[in-house]
């Protein structure tokens, strides 16, 4: 059988979005609110939909659920459902970040089950990886795992957990041995959210949003079907997981689905509208724009490119910290720009949604680990540059001072 053409396949998907998917109201485009459960049972609705139509993981493989196709059918897709309303908010972290590693680390059985469900809409997942005194250091993770009569008994806490309140399953970092140095006594583990010994709390950030959570674990029981890779390896696959998360963060990800920010308010300034909204069309405001449209057309290419060169091996696979840097860097100034073409007016009246994504810019710099730590990652293993000194390198851990 010969293989459809992505010229095929986009005319097949266009025709398919436009019977079975309901198309966006630009004057009333949907609101997926991250905090609200509805928000989340549309998507896995949605999501439902793709799959029972044969558009869902199209870059994942065959046998776990998806089409087994090549990023340019993904792109081909993207661009025809524009118009629709898509599960974006399934994208990140279940798809582009929790699946995607599964598929590079995980048990054959857990690949079959979790990626699977993710697809059909059946499940969420969510990362438990941050900690309330971890700061950036995922390696320090203090929520441990101790083995007690054949089974993984887990204690400790986890914050900053997107979405885990609307989630089915976490990818849960725990240390399990605290004589060696802290990357070499963890292990990741699947577990369930709704498991007896889980205590979860919403956060609310500043501009009112609860999408993040901070889950408590107390004496909570897992087996060694939950170990995804092997027992005191888990930094292997959390580094998996952490170059999935920046590239997902910077948008280049072959396994998410549709495209763009799944709320209006998310998406690029649109800087004409706001410069006629202001009755305003300087030399200023034009350059100030343009320099704004120039780096997100930059950021769009450098996300091929890194995507390419992981791919044939040119660039390592931590290079995409280099989309995951660029993307904050891009996205504070067109949120910088607009705030400075809207002046005040940005602070009240028709225009307070520019504002009000300011009180948020830095979030940008937050995700996927702090920008200060992608521009190590980048020095020390993309460019080669010595590393720094780190005063608990080589030391065992129950050694490190807190």
């Amino acid at each position: 059988m010969r293989e459809e053409s992505v010229a095929q396949f986009a005319e097949r998907a266009r025709a398919w979005l436009a019977d079975n998917m309901p198309r966006i109201d630009p004057d009333n485009p949907p609101f997926a609110d991250r905090g609200a459960e509805a928000s989340w049972q549309r998507a896995r609705e949605l999501q439902r939909r793709l799959y029972d139509g044969g558009f869902a993981g199209i870059c994942f493989p065959r046998e776990y659920g998806g089409l087994g196709l090549d990023i340019e059918y993904q792109k081909a897709f993207d661009a025809e459902c524009v118009d629709y309303e898509m599960p974006l908010i399934l994208n990140t972290p279940t798809f582009t970040i929790c699946c995607a590693t599964i598929l590079d680390t995980a048990s054959e059985e857990q690949k079959r089950q979790r990626i699977s469900a993710a697809l059909r809409g059946d499940e969420v997942l969510v990362q438990l990886l941050s900690e309330p005194s971890g700061g950036s250091d995922l390696a320090g993770v203090i929520t441990r795992a101790e083995r007690r009569d054949g089974k993984w008994v887990v204690n400790g806490a986890k914050t900053w957990s997107t979405g885990a309140f609307a989630a089915d399953y976490g990818l849960l970092l725990a240390r399990t041995n605290w004589d060696v140095p802290k990357h070499d006594g963890l292990t990741m583990f699947l577990v369930r959210i709704d498991s007896p010994g889980i205590t979860l709390r919403r956060i609310t950030q500043v501009n009112g949003s609860t999408e993040f959570c901070e889950e408590f674990f107390d004496n909570l029981e897992l087996s060694d079907d939950d170990v995804v890779g092997e027992v005191d390896r888990g930094w292997d696959v959390a580094s998996r997981q952490l170059y999935h998360e920046r590239r997902a963060v910077g948008g280049g990800s072959e396994f998410a689905s549709g495209t763009g920010s799944e709320n209006a308010q998310d998406h690029p300034p649109d800087y004409v509208a706001l410069a006629r909204a202001i009755g305003c069309d300087s030399d200023r405001v034009r350059g100030a724009a343009g320099r704004a449209l120039v780096h997100r057309a930059v950021r769009d290419q450098l996300i091929d490119h890194v995507y390419r060169g992981v791919l044939d091996g040119s660039l390592p696979a931590s290079a995409g910290s280099l989309i995951r840097l660029f993307h904050a860097e891009a996205i504070e100034l067109e949120v910088d720009t607009a705030l400075e073409i809207a002046g005040t007016s940005g602070v009240v009246g028709e225009l307070l949604s520019v504002g009000e994504r300011y009180l948020s810019r830095q979030t940008a710099a937050l995700g996927g680990g702090s920008t200060e730590m992608a521009r190590n990652v980048i020095g020390e293993r993309v460019l080669g540059f010595p590393r720094e000194y780190a005063a608990d390198r080589g030391v065992p851990f129950n050694q490190v001072k807190h």
